[in-house]
């Protein structure tokens, strides 16, 4: 099966001149290119090095490295999942913010529930083990991802570990 083009995403940036005047940095468009398995596209919008996010760093927050998450940072980015796709069970130490934009997904948890969330549906996902399914044959799921980094979970007395 061919994998549909994702659609680029735009992005625009607002910023300060030297007189503190509010101005827009940057208004682009960004492409949403697909991850190695092929389940999934991904576009990186933004991220800051640290929470509290510092307005005074000028940086291109799509210049940062970023994993999943970003220690001690945050991180946003567009997910179109493919028709059928699935991810791998996981769990991160991040506190993370799903938007459903179109399509729809399924949610299963490590103990086999599932849910479904559809476009205009948020999921806040607490570092719990985790897959994200695409249920639909014919149409990209398409998800905005806010991940902030977080404590983990302590059961009896331990971190629950990060799993990918």
């Amino acid at each position: 099966m061919t994998r549909p083009a994702s659609p680029p995403v735009r992005r625009i940036v607002t910023g300060h001149d030297d007189a503190g005047k509010a101005v827009f940095r940057s208004d682009n468009l960004l492409p949403v290119n697909p991850i190695p398995s092929g389940d999934a596209a991904f576009s990186l919008i933004w991220t800051t090095a640290s929470v509290p996010a510092d307005n005074n760093d000028d940086t291109d927050g799509r210049e940062r490295d970023a994993g999943l998450t970003l220690h001690q940072g945050s991180v946003i980015r567009i997910v179109d999942m493919v028709p059928g796709g699935t991810s791998p069970m996981h769990r991160s130490s991040s506190i993370d913010y799903g938007i459903v934009l179109s399509g729809a997904v399924e949610l299963e948890l490590d103990d086999g529930a599932v849910t479904t969330a559809r476009a205009g549906d948020i999921i806040v996902q607490r570092g719990t083990i985790h897959l994200w399914r695409n249920p639909s044959a014919t149409e990209i799921c398409r998800i905005v991802f806010v991940l902030i980094e977080a404590e983990p979970r302590i059961v009896e007395g331990k971190p629950l570990p990060d799993v990918m």
